[in-house]
């Protein structure tokens, strides 16, 4: 169960950010109204919030997801794999000090962005990409295991159209991941229920269960119908301006 979770407001340099995908230009007004709806339904889930103040320095910052890896037993800073996002771990730690004693960091040569990391319960998936290297993979297993988590890589440097790991896994908890074709058949997956998504509905793969509800991205209806059968409550976000800077759900909010 969350207790609680960490947002950054976008900047208004937000736009500015990075991004692989190419729907056109974020709205900044709009890009506000989404994730202060985005806020409200974490607090809806029962979190209470720490919200940081826009950074204009990194426009990406809002994706606070990446900066840290938060488990029951303990903090981890990330590095991310992207140079220009290196800066943002310094106010996570400080941020993250008022809530761990102790807190651990990934160290040069290795990289790790926090969207590359899949909790499902005592084990982490964790993503091999254009932004985690195996050397930051691996100082993270070793972490992981002095917690008493077990871990295992994924490669998805050869998978199209994603990012991160968790654009196209996410856990639900009770041994079921969401999950999208390009990933299905994989090995690493073997033994968990899959919900698979349809190829014009695998933006949806990003969802997260916090507490009893799951929050899905807005416009994709098979996969919320499928989750309601499942016997999941769920609470649909629109996400269309942060969908057009490689962003989802999981990205807005450290969750722990």
């Amino acid at each position: 169960m969350f207790s609680k979770a960490i947002v950054r407001l976008p900047a208004t340099n937000y736009a500015d950010g990075l991004t692989t995908v190419a729907p056109g230009v974020p709205e900044y007004a709009r890009a506000l109204r989404q994730h202060s709806a985005y806020c409200e339904a974490l607090e809806q889930c029962g979190l209470e919030l720490t919200h940081l103040e826009a950074d204009e320095e990194y426009p990406d910052s809002t994706f606070v997801e990446d900066t840290a890896v938060l488990v029951l037993r303990g903090a981890i800073l990330t590095r991310p794999g992207a140079a220009s996002r290196m800066g943002e771990v310094g106010s996570i730690n400080k941020t993250l000090s008022r809530f761990y004693s102790q807190i651990n960091s990934i160290h040069e040569p290795g990289t790790l962005d926090g969207g590359d990391v899949c909790e499902a319960g005592n084990h982490l998936f964790i993503g091999i990409s254009a932004r985690t290297n195996e050397v930051g993979a691996g100082q993270l297993a070793e972490l992981l295991a002095s917690y008493g988590y077990t871990s295992s890589f994924v490669d998805i440097r050869s998978v199209k159209d994603i990012l991160h790991l968790k654009s196209g896994l996410a856990s639900l908890g009770d041994n079921r991941l969401v999950i999208t074709e390009a990933l299905a058949n994989r090995e690493e997956f073997r033994g968990y229920e899959l919900v698979r998504l349809s190829a014009d509905e695998e933006y949806a793969a990003n969802c997260v269960r916090v507490n009893d509800q799951v929050l899905i991205a807005a416009g994709y209806p098979s996969f919320e119908r499928t989750l309601r059968e499942l016997g999941y409550e769920t609470i649909a976000l629109e996400m269309t301006e942060f969908q057009k800077m490689d962003g989802g759900l999981s990205c807005l909010s450290l969750r722990f």
